[in-house]
């Protein structure tokens, strides 16, 4: 009797033996073929706060649920941002703005404790003065025409919330009389605030002259130019600033689907000024997301090359599907 259940035991024990051999050697061929072990199916992202951060993880998000992830994000500042990637406690930040960011990550890229990946998900950003067009044409188109213009301009550079690097370089300006701007004033708002008496002015047709950047709504509500010729106070090309994606270092050799679509996102400009619009107006981001992908299919063509759902199908259909679109 003792005999017969000692075998018994024996052939149950060599059985869950072979199906934990099984279930590894498994888990082992997934990964060699590029699929995420279960650890993945969590992919936790990180926001900023930044509009367009809101809404560019919004979009990653749907996707990654059109491939039956479950992706989590957590907002959280900057320097939070980059510890939880550190640590381990966060994925995807699709977030990093450089140069504004350059000083507070540089640090963790040197020690490898964060992975930037390249390219940048999304080129031709920048942030510099701008006016309404009909100021343009009028004659405001550079910096050094600013000055020429003081009394229609009622001495005022509209700015954004105090505190901010971009207030600073154009008080810096003002205080140093570059391009002959000494006697200005600086009218710092919040970012709504400045936006409401740029649209109030454009309204009546007025000159003036604000910190403009893109992306941005702003860009498609109303027709403005950028000024050249501030290279020296806001950088080249109008101020130009790329955004990249950063991962924890274990990310993309942990979880290589997942990874292979967080490399694969790019955007545009005019994709997230469009994207923005709704979600500044309160929209809620995921619907937001959601409703841009139905009218604009075709960006998942590129994002989901190679990109399989969790469970190893192919992704684009999948994502197609769970859109409702054919």
């Amino acid at each position: 009797m003792r005999h017969r259940l000692n075998s018994k035991l024996l052939i149950a024990a060599m059985s869950a033996a072979g199906v934990a051999f099984a279930a590894t050697q498994d888990a082992r061929a997934a990964r060699a073929a590029g699929a995420d072990d279960a650890s993945c199916r969590t992919v936790r992202f990180v926001d900023i706060g930044w509009t367009d951060i809101t809404s560019t993880t919004a979009l990653a998000s749907i996707v990654f649920e059109g491939l039956g992830y479950a992706p989590k994000t957590t907002v959280a500042s900057v320097p939070i941002s980059l510890a939880g990637l550190k640590s381990k406690q966060i994925d995807v930040s699709l977030g990093y703005w450089w140069p504004v960011q350059q000083k507070a990550v540089e640090p963790f890229l040197e020690s490898k404790s964060i992975q930037k990946l390249e390219p940048p998900n999304l080129s031709g950003a920048k942030a510099t003065l701008a006016v309404p067009s009909y100021a343009y044409d009028a004659g405001i188109k550079t910096f050094a025409d600013i000055a020429k213009h003081r009394d229609e301009l009622d001495g005022k550079i509209y700015g954004i919330e105090p505190g901010s690097s971009a207030n600073a370089k154009i008080q810096k300006m003002i205080d140093s009389n570059q391009f002959g701007l000494g006697g200005f004033k600086l009218v710092e708002s919040s970012e709504a605030g400045m936006l409401v008496t740029i649209e109030r002015a454009v309204r009546d047709k007025k000159p003036v002259v604000f910190l403009g950047w893109e992306p941005h709504p702003m860009n498609i509500q109303m027709k403005i130019n950028y000024l050249s010729g501030g290279d020296e106070v806001f950088g080249p090309n109008y101020g130009e600033a790329r955004v990249y994606t950063l991962t924890n270092p274990e990310f993309l050799t942990r979880c290589p689907n997942a990874g292979k679509l967080v490399s694969n996102l790019r955007f545009t400009t005019d994709l997230e000024n469009r994207l923005m619009q709704p979600v500044m107006n309160k929209e809620r981001p995921a619907e937001a997301a959601k409703a841009y992908l139905k009218q604009n299919p075709q960006v998942l063509d590129a994002w989901l090359a190679g990109v399989k759902t969790v469970d190893g199908k192919d992704g684009l259909p999948a994502v197609k599907q769970y859109l409702g679109l054919r």
